[in-house]
C-alpha cells in the first residue's frame, strides 16, 4: 500500500549454536506475514458488506381489496379499505453519501415521519450486488401505502462510477441525497473506524502520503471519497443539479432539526420532524432522539457513532487542507452552496 513503511532486514545477531539452515531461512519471513495479515484484514475491513438476504422472494402486486362487510350484518356493503400493509415499491429517494459524513443519523432522524418508511440496512443494490436483478432489490424494501416514501441510504453509491447510471435506469425521477462534511475530518473519521477493527494498521500520516509528507494519495478510499466534485460531476452525467439535495454533516450535528426540514422539504413531505425531537448528547457530542422510532425511550446511536478520533499531527491536517482546498471550492461552486470548510 502506497505510503506504509517497507517490511524487512536482517535477522540481526548471529545464529545460535543449535540453529541449522532452515532456522536461516524462516526467521525473515515472520514480519512480512505480520504485515501480510495486517494489511489484508484492512482491505477486509474496507470493503462494504455483503449483499443482504431477500426478505422473502419478489411479491407481485396484492389483489384488489374487497369492501369491507359490516360486522353482525352479514351482506351490508361497508368502506372500502387498502388491501393488506400495503406493497413493495422502488425507492423514490436515496441516500446516496458519503460514508462518515452522517448518514445512519440522517436516515434515522427520516424514520421519525410518518410517510417514510426506509430499509434499516445498507443493501449496496447499485454498487455490488446489481446482478441479482431490480425485482431482488423490490423485494427488500418495506411496504408503504400510497402517499408515503420509500428509502434506502448507502454512502459507497456516491463514489461508485457505475452507480448514477444503473440508478437512472432504475428511475430519472429519484431523489437524491448527499450528507457531505469536511473531507478532512471525514477522511480521519474514516480511518478511525477501521483502526478500531484493525489496530495494527499504519499511521493515518503513512497511509494519506506517499513518501513521508509527501504527494497525498488519492488512492487510499479516505482520502479520495472527499474529492466531492470529481465524483458529483460523474453523477451530473446523469441527473440534473435540481434531483440532488446536499445536506451539511456539520449543521446536522449542530442544527439537526433545521436540516431534517430542508430534506422533508427536498420530498415534499409535511415538517413533521422538529426540534421537540431532538435534545444534545454532551458525552457523544452529537444530538440523539427524545423518543426512538415505536418507543417512548430516548435513542442515540450505536458506540461506533461519535468513537474518539486519533490524534493527528497538525502539519498533516494542514497539507491535507491545502490539498483539498481547490476541490472544495470547485464543489461550492456546483452546489450553490458554501460548507464552510476552508
Amino acid at each position: 500500500m502506497a505510503g506504509s513503511s517497507g517490511v524487512g532486514g536482517g535477522a540481526g545477531g548471529g545464529q545460535g549454536a543449535g540453529a541449522g539452515p532452515g532456522a536461516a531461512l524462516r526467521a525473515p519471513r515472520a514480519p512480512l506475514l505480520l504485515a501480510a495479515l495486517v494489511l489484508g484484514a484492512y482491505c477486509l475491513c474496507t470493503l462494504p458488506s455483503r449483499c443482504p438476504p431477500a426478505a422473502r422472494a419478489p411479491v407481485p402486486a396484492p389483489a384488489r381489496a374487497e369492501p369491507l362487510r359490516a360486522v353482525g350484518s352479514p351482506g351490508a356493503p361497508g368502506l372500502p379499505v387498502a388491501s393488506g400493509p400495503g406493497r413493495r415499491r422502488f425507492p423514490q429517494a436515496l441516500i446516496v453519501g458519503v460514508k462518515k459524513g452522517g448518514t445512519r443519523a440522517l436516515l434515522e432522524f427520516l424514520r421519525l415521519h410518518p410517510d417514510v418508511r426506509a430499509l434499516g440496512s445498507e443493501p449496496h443494490f447499485f454498487d455490488r450486488c446489481y446482478e441479482r436483478g431490480l425485482a431482488w432489490y423490490r423485494s427488500l424494501m418495506p411496504r408503504t401505502l400510497d402517499g408515503q416514501i420509500t428509502m434506502e441510504k448507502t454512502p459507497s453509491y456516491f463514489v461508485t462510477r457505475e452507480a448514477p447510471g444503473r440508478i437512472h435506469g432504475m428511475s430519472p425521477d429519484t431523489k437524491l441525497i448527499v450528507v457531505v462534511r469536511n473531507p478532512v475530518t471525514r477522511a480521519i473519521s474514516d480511518y478511525a473506524q477501521t483502526l478500531s477493527k484493525t489496530p495494527g494498521l499504519p499511521s493515518f500520516r503513512a497511509l494519506a502520503f506517499r513518501h513521508g509528507l509527501g504527494p497525498v494519495d488519492t488512492a487510499w478510499s479516505a482520502v479520495r471519497i472527499g474529492l466531492y466534485a470529481q465524483h458529483l460531476d460523474n453523477w451530473l452525467r446523469f441527473f440534473p443539479l435540481s434531483r440532488f439535495l446536499f445536506v451539511s454533516g456539520e449543521r446536522l450535528v449542530s442544527d439537526p432539526a433545521g436540516e431534517v426540514g430542508r430534506v422533508q422539504d427536498f420530498l415534499g413531505l409535511k415538517r413533521v420532524v422538529t426540534d421537540k425531537h431532538f435534545y444534545f448528547n454532551a458525552t457523544k457530542g452529537f444530538p440523539c432522539l427524545k423518543k426512538a422510532q415505536g418507543s417512548s425511550n430516548p435513542h442515540c446511536l450505536g458506540k461506533s457513532k461519535g468513537r474518539p478520533h486519533p490524534r493527528v499531527p497538525a502539519a498533516v491536517v494542514q497539507r491535507l487542507r491545502d490539498f483539498y482546498r481547490p476541490f472544495n471550492r470547485k464543489f461550492y461552486q456546483m452546489t450553490g452552496q458554501d460548507f464552510g470548510w476552508d
